[in-house]
């Protein structure tokens, strides 16, 4: 994609695209949004948009640059990923090794830190290092589920876009789990049909996160009034508290299948 087609945020594309065209591109950003919200796609079509020739600060989705940055084979481009708990020193380590490297297309280096919020303290002490003093031409992109749980020397040094401060569209969202477990809800389906489903669907920790996301979201729809639906407003309520006590039992590392499988008997398997 390219940053023309998030029509939905507009406002933010339209910002970024003019930071590009002037030559003021920071050094550093965190982008925060749910869980549920592509925030790696969208951070790569910021990446597009910064270095793409044929359509500066948009991104053409049809040059080179464009399309080794879709298919994670840019030279320049690092991402870290969590260790599915956490965000290790090592791992910054590394990448502040990587940064180090000469780049080859001679813009600079980039580098994606997914989950940036799950950095352990000695590695948020450490990217501070980076921060400070980046090498001229660095990029860095933090993604981010919630900047509280990241230093305020880390977040004062970066530019913070928020996501979800827009009406989200279908282009960063994928609901379509949540809806069928909405839909089964509803038609009162047994606990053994949620669980043949969930099985299927969630395989890790990172997929039950992105499923409370999702159904978080569509019970605010209802609670806002934007959903047509069956559930009165003091069952979504108790859903969306159900789904925090879920979340809560994920991040004390309690094992993935029995809290969702928990969560499904609450609202109703």
């Amino acid at each position: 994609m390219s940053l023309r087609d998030y029509g939905t945020l507009t406002p933010l594309t339209d910002k970024i695209s003019k930071a590009v065209q002037r030559g003021s591109v920071s050094h550093a950003y965190i982008i925060e949004g749910d869980r549920c919200i592509d925030k790696e796609r969208f951070a790569k079509d910021f990446i597009k948009g910064v270095l793409c020739k044929d359509d500066p600060g948009w991104g053409c989705d049809n040059c080179a640059v464009c399309r080794k940055i879709d298919h994670d084979n840019y030279e320049d481009l690092y991402i870290v990923r969590s260790d599915d708990l956490s965000v290790k020193d090592s791992a910054i380590a590394q990448l502040q090794e990587n940064l180090k490297i000469k780049p080859t297309g001679g813009a600079g280096n980039i580098a994606i830190i997914d989950h940036a919020d799950s950095m352990t303290l000695r590695a948020q002490n450490r990217l501070l290092k980076t921060l400070e003093e980046p090498a001229p031409g660095t990029l860095l992109l933090l993604l981010s589920e919630n900047t509280e749980n990241l230093l305020p020397t880390i977040t004062s040094r970066c530019i913070t876009y928020r996501l979800g401060n827009y009406q989200m569209g279908e282009e960063l969202l994928d609901l379509t789990l949540a809806r069928q477990i909405m839909d089964m809800v509803a038609d009162h389906a047994y606990f053994y049909e949620f669980k043949d489903k969930l099985t299927k669907a969630v395989k890790d920790r990172d997929g039950a996160f992105s499923l409370l996301d999702g159904l978080e979201r569509l019970l605010c729809q209802y609670l806002i009034g934007d959903a047509n639906g069956y559930l009165r407003r003091e069952q979504a309520v108790r859903y969306v508290k159900y789904i925090e006590e879920a979340r809560r039992d994920l991040i004390a590392g309690v094992n993935y299948r029995y809290a969702i499988r928990n969560l499904i008997l609450k609202i109703g398997g």
